[in-house]
């Protein structure tokens, strides 16, 4: 008897428990016709678990706190303990496709951010789903070689990234951004990257307390 080859097709159902925080802005539901820009936030490795207490302490779940006027609808799940964004990824992809059917969405503009980890994330998700967003803003993420990176990213020649690194970050290297971005420039792509000088792993303070960041996510609108 010799090996032979096959293939299995088929469906496996998933049960999805992927608890997030939602933001409303002041001023939705006023007006029945209008559509709300979205932005879905992806938290770091420390964020993981049960406690929403961890998810506030960083980033857009952060920000909302402070800044009860921004302009967004934000959505930001929290991964289980023992699991990372790259193994829950249908399950946001479930849950934004929840909050599209729930609320005033504008589906022509979504935004996807994340951090560390949820910078990784950042890159995976939008490589799987290249035309869902609108733009994207990875922060000290990744991409790793057995998921197809640096390579993979070329899906995203079209798609508006906005990275972020600090350049003496101990965790996530600043050459896990560039070669990312080098790619997506020696292709065309739309892509600008922020190297923050002498500072360590925490570039989103600085980048999620920036006004600028907002107003270039809402200049951009999904092509097509």
């Amino acid at each position: 008897m010799t090996q032979t080859a096959h293939t299995l097709e088929t469906i496996v159902p998933k049960a999805v428990h992927l608890p997030y925080l939602l933001f409303l802005p002041g001023d939705y539901g006023r007006d029945p016709g209008r559509r709300w820009p979205l932005i879905l936030f992806l938290h770091g490795a420390g964020e993981r678990g049960s406690d929403f207490a961890l998810v506030r302490r960083h980033g857009i779940a952060k920000v909302v706190e402070q800044c009860p006027d921004l302009p967004f609808i934000t959505v930001s799940p929290q991964c289980p303990a023992d699991s990372t964004w790259m193994t829950e990824l249908d399950g946001v992809v479930a849950l934004l496709d929840d909050v599209i059917a729930r609320y005033a969405v504008d589906t022509d503009r979504l935004y996807l951010t994340g951090l560390s980890m949820g910078g990784y994330g950042t890159w995976y998700m939008a490589a799987l789903h290249p035309d869902r967003f609108a733009a994207i803003v990875p922060i000290c993420g990744g991409g790793d070689w057995f998921f197809g990176f640096p390579g993979r990213v070329r899906v995203l020649k079209h798609l508006p990234v906005w990275a972020f690194h600090g350049a003496e970050d101990p965790l996530v290297p600043l050459e896990e951004s560039q070669r990312l971005v080098r790619v997506l420039e020696e292709c065309g792509g739309d892509v600008r990257l922020t190297v923050y000088p002498g500072v360590g792993h925490d570039s989103w303070t600085k980048t999620y307390d920036n006004p600028e960041l907002y107003s270039w996510l809402l200049s951009h609108r999904r092509a097509g």
